[in-house]
């Protein structure tokens, strides 16, 4: 049976986005005749993303508990009952053989409807740190995918698969010109690169960091690739440079991997997941503005195998030119964290994903 029908449901940001589409092109690549349809909340990026990658999308009235007492909050639970309603009605209507949850509030009210008419669910959690809805969805779940050890501590082990993040297909053996990238970025590929990564709107901290380090930076004669943000594009573009190159977004990224020989990064889930494919290495610089300080945990997941750096925000001013200094200067320090970064990978996360899904099927 080829024509199966799957829902997807989860957003708010990309972390929680990307993933889900990727398990959609997947499971469509193994069934072709199949249907799917998006759940995501109304006003929220998701909307924009999935019909942008070929799906269709329903949006919910739903948003998070903001932290202090807000009008938004006093609407919380009208917006509750608003998207159990509208649950009810989407799956009584679509009548889906499989529902897959990749996290974030968006996915709550669906997921939560879905396994009480007793369908097939599936939760996907990326961080090392279990969010508060994939949490509270674990009991009724079938299978929950995993991308790090110990998350027996959230979820119940008899349900718990490692199977890692999905990440974009490009990036999977990635063979790519030296000579074609270094043209692409106009740098010379017989010097260092540094590539600094802020996610797709940018963090303000990295960029001002690299905006107050560059002089620093230049003594060591390495060559920049900045993505600053499309936020912050209009700030930073003064900086670039013949070997300095800012870049609101990248479109190119296995290129941007390729070039670099050391990176600087976020630690959401689905970076710090590329990154171990990519095998270079990375200093982290976590959000400190993220539920249950997840991106923290994320890195530290990988420090702890010695296959990474960290620095914290409010350590940036005195650890930075140390930390740098220490990587940058010893090749030995380069392949070390290189190699043990690597051997986390899970390239194939999104192939063994589709295949939970299909056992339950």
């Amino acid at each position: 049976m080829g024509n199966y029908r799957f829902i997807l449901s989860g957003g708010g940001t990309g972390g929680h986005i990307y993933p889900a589409i990727a398990i959609a092109d997947e499971l469509k690549n193994r069934y072709p005749d199949a249907e799917f349809l998006f759940v995501g909340a109304k006003d929220r990026m998701e909307m924009e993303k999935v019909p942008q990658a070929g799906y269709k999308i329903e949006g919910l009235w739903i948003s998070g508990i903001q932290r202090k007492l807000t009008l938004k909050n006093l609407m919380f639970p009208f917006k509750v009952i608003s998207s159990l309603m509208k649950s009810r009605s989407i799956l009584k209507r679509f009548k889906p053989n499989a529902v897959v949850g990749t996290g974030g509030f968006a996915s709550g009210p669906l997921l939560r409807v879905a396994s009480e008419k007793g369908l097939p669910c599936v939760l996907q959690e990326q961080n090392s740190y279990a969010g508060i809805t994939n949490k509270l969805l674990a009991k009724k779940a079938k299978k929950i995918c995993v991308a790090y050890d110990g998350m027996e501590r959230f979820f119940p082990a008899d349900k718990i698969v490692k199977t890692g993040n999905p990440i974009r297909g490009n990036l999977v053996n990635a063979e790519v010109d030296r000579h074609k990238v270094f043209d692409f970025f106009g740098l010379d590929s017989k010097q260092k690169t540094l590539l600094v990564l802020g996610g797709s709107l940018g963090a303000r901290r990295i960029n001002d960091l690299i905006e107050e380090k560059l002089d620093f930076l230049k003594t060591f004669g390495v060559q920049i690739i900045w993505q600053c943000g499309k936020l912050y594009f209009e700030t930073y573009k003064r900086y670039g440079s013949e070997n300095v190159k800012v870049y609101a977004f990248l479109n190119r990224m296995d290129f941007a991997y390729s070039a670099a020989d050391i990176i600087i990064s976020r630690a959401g889930a689905g970076s710090v997941s590329e990154l171990c494919i990519v095998g270079k290495p990375v200093i982290f610089i976590p959000s400190p503005n993220v539920a249950e300080d997840h991106q923290t945990k994320n890195a530290q997941a990988l420090v702890s195998k010695d296959a990474a750096l960290i620095i914290q925000e409010k350590n940036l001013e005195e650890e930075f030119e140390n930390t740098f200094s220490d990587v940058f200067l010893s090749q030995a320090n380069q392949e070390k964290l290189g190699k043990n970064i690597r051997k986390l990978a899970l390239p194939n996360a999104t192939k063994h994903i589709v295949d939970e899904i299909a056992k339950l099927l």
